[in-house]
Order: C-alpha cells, then structure tokens, then sequence
C-alpha cells in the first residue's frame, strides 16, 4: 500500500489504481463486526435487502412474514459500538401490508422517496416513503418472485415483473398500467434484471433452465438464450437445447459494468455469461449449493481488481473470484440458510439476511492507525467536543449575531 501511495504522490499513478488497491484489500479482510448490529423487527426469515444508490444510507428489507423495515446505517453516536436503527416499519398491523411473504424490495435508483415491493399476495406496490402508503398497485395473475427498475433509465420507467405465468410483464411507473408482455419460457420466471448498461437490455431466469436477454424495444422475440454448451450439440445431445443450467435458474446478477452477466441455479452450478455475445466463460466456481425454489439473491464487488462474487450458500456467504472461480473465503455467522446479499460500494460492506431473522453487517478489518483514529475521534466526542469534519459544519449566522 505504501508502494501506491508513494507513486500516487509522484504522480506516476491515477488515483482510480489506489482506489481499486485499498477497496480490494478492505473486501477481502471483510469480517463479521462485533460492535454493529441491526435491529431485529422481523418475525420470519428476510428475503430482500436493498442498500439506496443515492446516499448509500437507507437500507431497506422484506421479509417472510410480510413486513417491509427501512434502517439507517449511518452511525452517528461517535462510538465505535452501534445498532443501525429501524427508522420506519411496514407492519403486520398496517391496512397496506402485504398479505404474504415478501420477495423483492428495491429503492427507486434516484430518490429514497419511493421504493417497490413485490410478494407472494400476487401484487407489486409503489410506496411512498413519507407516508409509508402505496402511490400505486400492481396486481397479477400468480405469485410475484421478482421484480427490477434500471438503475440508469432515462428514457422509460419501466419495472419489469417475473410471476408464476412463464410470460413477463413490463409495468410502466408513469402511467400505472401493464404495457407490454414477453413471451418465450415455458415455466415460471424467477429472476429478472436490468442490465447496468445499457437500459434496454433485460435479463430473465425460469424453472425452464433457461436464461433469455431481451431488448424490450423489440417487438419480435429474446435477442439470444443462454447455451452453457456455446452451440456443441454433441455435448448437448442428452440435455434440452439451449439450457444455462440442468435445473431451475433462481439467480442473476449483472457485474457492475454491465459486461458479464452471472447465473445461479438448483443444479449446485454458478456460470459466468458475456452479456454481449451470451458466451459461456467456462469459469469453473466448483460446486455452489443451492436449495432455493425461489429467487437468490446475491451479489457482485464493484470497484475492485479483481471483483469478487458473494453468494448465499446454506448458513453461510461464499466469495468467489469473478474471472478465475476461486472460493476466497466463507462467510459464517448466520444460525439458518442465507436467502440475501448486498454490497455497499462506497464503504466496501457487506449486508446479509436469513432465515434466523437477522441481518449481519460485514466490515472490512480496520488497520492499527485506523483504529487510533477511531478512538480518537470517540473520545473527542465523549469530552462534548466535534468529532465532525470541520468542511462539514454549519457555519451559517444570522444578522443578529
């Protein structure tokens, strides 16, 4: 680190090689932190957590139970120990709450004034945040397993919906109706997401194994689907035509630049896709359990070199090395099966929600003169003085003064 820095200060370096360098140290020291915990509200297993993109503060959760909580993880007590507080809950006892379990909650990608969930209750609601009420509902024909709004649309406002129908929906925010349908799997959808590239290109994965990419300005069918085999029909010959896995495929996640696409499915297998192509990269992560009939969600490192996959494997968390397949670490600390994983990209955190009902936070393992400057900064404000950055104080005075 020392050696980055130096050539930093030289200006023999850029500044995004130091970033990249001291990000992938923090995530590959990630470890259970005994001093932050999260507030226990659900009373079943949590199946979705949602960090927000614009301040990175708001997290938010849905569980099995049906109940929706939003936590602050902003620590602003200046000590070291802390508990992220539930500031707002969606409860059983609220009239808007939804009737069964909770599949996916997702923040609307440029305010924390709006947030979707989606449930087994056969409905989808926009919520606002303020008054903790839906601005507007969608209601479908089975059960919801997943749903998505691209995180960089400018030119629609689409959320694309997977149900127990094998045929996607595309839900317009703007004028609150069903506007257009995908057709192609044969079986339930049970994962969808939208590229974060390119805001046309969607994803989805089915029971029918199989993974198609769409581009939703197209009226005629998928643009390709996945082939684990790339086109060998000799290796094809025992198995379904053009299949990403041997069975149902519950799981995608984009990298963070939109380049490769990341599939998981009930057949213990996690491949690694050229999202421009549909190119198997016969990356090899070895065997990657996986018992869920419903959506996993799991996620990718951004920021990083390499980039690094974290993906819920019975009680623990697995972290893969994107490109090579290598099983870095275990993450243990849940009492029950992982159903859920999010990465924090400005602080290199990681966040995880199971069965046992709670969420873990896990923290990069701070340096010797990180934590001087920590203790520091708790005993500043244990004597009433600031520990804020001065940049960051009000300086504002009125006239009278």
């Amino acid at each position: 680190m020392l050696g980055f820095l130096a050539a930093r200060q030289a200006g023999l370096d850029d500044p995004l090689r130091l970033r990249r360098a001291e990000s992938t140290r923090r995530v590959l020291s990630l470890t259970l932190n005994p001093d932050r915990d999260v507030d226990r509200i659900h009373g079943n297993g949590i199946n979705a957590i949602d960090i927000d993109a614009v301040e990175g503060r708001y997290m938010l959760s849905g569980g099995a139970d049906g109940v929706i909580v939003i936590y602050d993880l902003e620590n602003f007590t200046g000590k070291l120990q802390y508990t992220c507080k539930a500031v707002c809950t969606v409860g059983r006892s609220s009239r808007y709450v939804h009737k069964f379990s909770v599949e996916t909650v997702q923040w609307y990608p440029y305010d924390t004034g709006m947030f979707v969930s989606s449930s087994f209750d056969k409905t989808m609601k926009v919520w606002d945040t303020e008054t903790l009420k839906p601005a507007e509902v969608f209601e479908f024909e089975g059960n919801v397993y997943s749903h998505h709004l691209s995180p960089i649309a400018r030119k629609h406002s689409l959320i694309a919906v997977g149900t127990k129908n094998p045929k996607i929906q595309l839900c317009d925010l703007k004028s609150g109706s069903h506007i257009h349908v995908l057709q192609g799997h044969r079986a339930e959808v049970l994962s969808v997401r939208w590229s974060p590239r390119y805001e046309h290109i969607l994803a989805t994965a089915s029971a029918d194994s199989k993974v198609k990419v769409w581009d939703v300005r197209r009226a005629s069918s998928s643009l390709f689907t996945l082939d684990q085999h790339n086109g060998d029909k000799s290796k094809a010959a025992s198995e379904a035509v053009n299949t990403a896995h041997n069975g149902r495929v519950n799981g995608l996640c984009f990298t963070g630049d939109g380049l490769y696409l990341l599939t998981t499915g009930t057949d213990d297998r996690m491949r690694l896709w050229n999202s421009a192509t549909g190119e198997n990269t016969l990356v090899n992560y070895g065997k990657v359990c996986n018992e869920s009939r419903k959506r996993l969600q799991f996620t990718v490192s951004r920021g990083c070199s390499p980039e690094f996959v974290f993906v819920p494997c019975g009680s623990s968390v697995a972290v893969y090395a994107l490109h090579t397949g290598e099983l870095v670490t275990m993450l243990r600390g849940h009492y029950n099966n992982v159903d859920c994983v999010e990465f924090h990209p400005d602080y290199q955190e990681l966040y995880s929600g199971g069965k046992d009902c709670n969420i873990l936070a896990w923290v990069p393992v701070l340096r010797t003169s990180d934590v001087e400057e920590e203790s520091k900064s708790a005993n500043q404000a244990a004597a009433g003085q600031s520990a804020v950055n001065p940049a960051f104080q009000d300086a504002w005075s009125s006239d009278e003064d």
